[in-house]
């Protein structure tokens, strides 16, 4: 459904993308993370052919997104960092506005209006006022114009940027809900959203790309060691001492009644460490490995750590 090929964009002698290449099959929702500057939004403000680039291909269901951007703005929804809300409308004044300028059939609109305002459970504030709006109903209403004409593609920039807990939690759930009847693209540096919403991520750094895959795999390429937490009711002193001695562990961490076990890659020791623990009367209370984290996967890769390779 999105197709992007060595995608670069300069400013002058400053470059925000390098070489960018990525694809986003229908009726999926992939993560686009990176730090704040990595060239997320201006990635995605080429695919929404807001953007020219200055090299590169991108295309939306076959649609070229520089030499056909009407064909491409037809099939897309999106919403910007900052919803391009006109404050000094109404919510049905505003979404009504934007169903005309995206072509909505006279006849629809008032179908298509009724159907994004419950599905956004917009209706108590319908006839408010947008400026009076807290940030999370504004927050809805960009997602209303973005959905209103019903698009295949939807582009998201931070969509839960500025929201309280309980509003980002809502949003994540309509993503999920949107998820296969729309292929999603969710522009975040906000790691529990990818986490989330999404099975699959590019990781963008300095305007490249320096990891594409899923959250899984991409902690089993990265990771160097294996960890196993141990929880225990009362470990002795020098249990540190016992657990080292075991064949295989690297090191071992005590938080409280909890030790993280680092072993050689490759090496599980969960057999050993819950034998010694009952063995010797520890109390063994919790057993499990310990798995990489996105969070984990994407500090390695946008920190620049000694030995680790950015492979697309």
């Amino acid at each position: 459904m999105i197709q992007v090929e060595h995608l670069t964009k300069l400013y002058g002698p400053k470059t925000a993308i390098a070489d960018v290449s990525f694809s986003v099959e229908k009726g999926e929702v992939l993560a686009f993370l990176g730090p704040n500057g990595a060239g997320k939004t201006t990635t995605m403000r080429i695919l929404t052919a807001s953007l020219p680039a200055t090299s590169g291909s991108a295309k939306i269901a076959g649609y070229d997104c520089f030499d056909q951007p009407k064909e491409v703005k037809r099939l897309i929804g999106y919403l910007p960092e900052v919803p391009p809300l006109y404050t000094e409308m109404t919510v049905t004044e505003y979404l009504t506005f934007v169903g005309r300028i995206k072509g909505i059939e006279p006849e629809r609109l008032p179908v298509a209006l009724d159907q994004v305002i419950e599905r956004m459970s917009l209706g108590e504030v319908r006839g408010r006022l947008i400026a009076n709006l807290s940030r999370g109903f504004k927050q809805r209403v960009g997602l209303a114009q973005a959905l209103i004409h019903d698009p295949p593609v939807l582009i998201l920039d931070e969509p839960t940027v500025g929201l309280d807990p309980k509003q980002i939690i809502e949003i994540r759930q309509l993503i999920r809900e949107l998820a296969g009847a729309r292929t999603i693209i969710l522009s975040t540096h906000i790691l529990p959203e990818a986490t989330a919403v999404a099975k699959r991520v590019v990781i963008i750094n300095d305007g490249r790309i320096v990891a594409e895959d899923t959250q899984e795999q991409l902690s089993a390429r990265l990771r160097r060691s294996e960890k196993v937490s141990l929880t225990l009711k009362h470990p002795p002193l020098d249990v540190q001492d016992h657990l080292l001695a075991l064949p295989g562990v690297l090191s071992v961490r005590q938080e409280g009644h909890t030790f993280l076990v680092e072993a050689e890659l490759g090496r599980d020791l969960r057999e050993d460490l819950g034998r010694t623990a009952v063995q010797k009367d520890w109390g063994l209370l919790e057993l499990k490995l310990v798995a990489m984290t996105l969070e984990d996967v994407f500090l390695r890769l946008t920190q620049h750590e000694e030995g680790v390779e950015a492979q697309p």
